[in-house]
């Protein structure tokens, strides 16, 4: 009897959750304590995702749940150019002239591939700034795919730390058997699976500063009372800092 896909792509992409939440968590261990004490410090952390990767790095930015220190570097493009020459060294210094990227704080640069120009520049101008550069990719995908960077390197190889999601070369998972006699896949995984990985890391950075005597600068979901208020309280000491300001 044939397995509904859905059902398929519920089993294959828990595999994939549960191997992913076991090889990070050494990662998570070593990162944590890094971006503690930064934040402890008052520093921020940065994300910056191109294309569809923009809403996996958007997932810990304003989000009720979440560090309020966290902010982003936007591509208004979503992506469109990200393998023009020089388009992600300019996206990261606009933005570090506006919000500043600070020796010592952390980036997170999301990319499934790897393999792209504009999150490689920003790696790359983040890492000549002094800050801790995270990449969340596709290790599988990305040791195999040519770079289209100038340098040759794919994101892994100019990060200081990298978080795997665990996916497949292509990203889908479901094997829907052959369109126009070429096998084709559905289900991807990367977004799933990279938020989760990015959600694991804030929790751990959480623990650590309680752990550590530091408070945590946690959102509130809106939708409750009161709120609105503490949002804006917390974000008063990251004044010009956040790219998404707290209304």
């Amino acid at each position: 009897m044939k397995i509904p896909l859905a059902e398929s792509y519920f089993e294959r992409g828990n595999e994939l959750m549960a191997r992913a939440w076991a090889d990070n968590g050494p990662i998570i261990t070593k990162l944590a304590p890094i971006i503690g004490r930064n934040v402890a410090q008052g520093g921020v952390v940065h994300t910056f995702g191109s294309g569809h990767s923009e809403l996996i790095s958007r997932e810990i930015i304003g989000r009720a749940g979440g560090l309020v220190c966290v902010t982003g570097i936007l591509d208004p493009t979503a992506g469109f150019v990200e393998n023009l020459p020089g388009y992600g060294t300019r996206l990261a210094e606009r933005y570090d002239r506006q919000y500043e990227l600070r020796s010592g704080e952390t980036i997170i640069v999301v990319s499934n591939s790897g393999k792209n120009g504009s999150p490689i520049e920003v790696a790359l101008y983040a890492k000549g700034k002094g800050l801790t550069v995270v990449a969340l990719t596709c290790l599988a995908m990305s040791r195999t795919a040519p770079s289209q960077h100038t340098s040759g390197k794919r994101l892994f190889e100019c990060s200081d730390y990298v978080l795997d999601n665990g996916g497949v070369s292509g990203d889908a998972i479901v094997e829907l058997g052959d369109t126009a006699g070429i096998p084709a896949k559905a289900g991807p995984t990367s977004t799933v699976i990279g938020c989760s990985v990015l959600n694991w890391l804030m929790l751990a950075v959480m623990d650590w500063l309680g752990s550590n005597g530091h408070s945590l600068p946690i959102l509130r979901s809106q939708n409750l009372p009161g709120a609105i208020e503490h949002n804006r309280a917390l974000a008063k000491k990251y004044q010009g800092r956040l790219s998404r300001q707290l209304a």
